[in-house]
């Protein structure tokens, strides 16, 4: 059964959980969740990619399985793997029993380690699966994640093909740090997400710190896109605006001078280059 009528419908569910969802957002979401298609969220680090799919989780009551993607990640990492130690205290509590018979039972349900892809897939209610940063995993497991993303099903050689009971609903996301394969591109929904425009910043400072001045959240909304169009090693992502909002409330702060901005960017910003940087193309006053 589909969770949304409409995008419509995706976006109010959203914003229910906290995620102000922009039309194209909610139309990806509504369509995956129609088709049973994976969401390829691609886009810079920190715009609320993986934000999403913990929106997606809440919005429709699923459980959130999560595959956080790193160099070197491989199957016994992603899929499953056997409990080596369980398996040997079997075979030493047994030293005398039949090869055979030991075999059948250290490599049945009991040993086994389900991993993100196979609890997702054996999950009995339906969940959100989140494999983020998939653009840093290799291209060996890239060709996993394909098989699994493909029918849904996992084949264990000691226990034959594991079905998906109910189907994810999965959000890959990828921070475009290297090109992802056609074939991964082809098995999903593509949704670009770039850093938000003022208004919809604004948006988010209001619904996510309500305390928040209308007239602080748009300076802060304006500030931070000034500050991402500098060109920075690292611009401010959305969750470091909203701690930067945060800070200037609980310093008691309703009005954001040059002084202010520069005396607190270490809140929004990450690497003293682009402090420096910072500091020097918008005029602030120094520290």
């Amino acid at each position: 059964m589909e969770a949304f009528a409409d995008p419509a419908a995706v976006e109010a569910a959203l914003a229910e959980a906290g995620y102000l969802a922009d039309p194209e957002i909610a139309q990806v979401v509504f369509l995956a969740d129609r088709l049973d298609k994976p969401i390829l969220a691609e886009g810079p680090a920190g715009v609320g990619k993986t934000a999403l799919a913990l929106a997606l989780a809440e919005a429709t009551g699923r459980r959130l399985v999560r595959l956080q993607c790193y160099e070197g990640l491989d199957e016994a990492r992603a899929l499953y793997e056997w409990d080596y130690h369980k398996q040997l205290l079997r075979l030493q509590a047994d030293a005398g029993g039949r090869w055979e018979e030991l075999e059948a039972d250290i490599f049945s349900e009991p040993f086994l380690l389900a991993r993100p892809l196979l609890e997702a897939i054996r999950s009995p209610a339906p969940v959100v699966l989140l494999v983020d940063e998939v653009d840093r995993v290799e291209v060996e497991t890239e060709a996993l994640l394909l098989e699994v993303l493909d029918s849904f099903q996992v084949t264990i050689p000691e226990l034959g093909t594991m079905r998906a009971v109910t189907t994810p609903l999965v959000v890959l996301t990828s921070n475009s740090t290297r090109e992802l394969s056609e074939a991964l591109k082809r098995r999903c929904l593509y949704l670009p997400v770039e850093y938000p425009s003022i208004e919809r910043e604004r948006q988010i400072l209001r619904a996510r710190v309500p305390d928040l001045p209308e007239r602080l959240a748009v300076k802060i909304a304006e500030t931070v896109a000034a500050i991402r169009d500098l060109g920075l090693r690292k611009p401010p992502s959305v969750s470091e605006t909203l701690d930067w909002a945060r800070t200037l409330l609980a310093l008691g702060i309703d009005e954001l001078g040059a002084e202010v901005t520069a005396a607190t960017l270490n809140v929004l910003l990450k690497h003293r280059a682009d402090i420096e940087r910072t500091t020097k193309e918008l005029s602030l006053e120094s520290r």
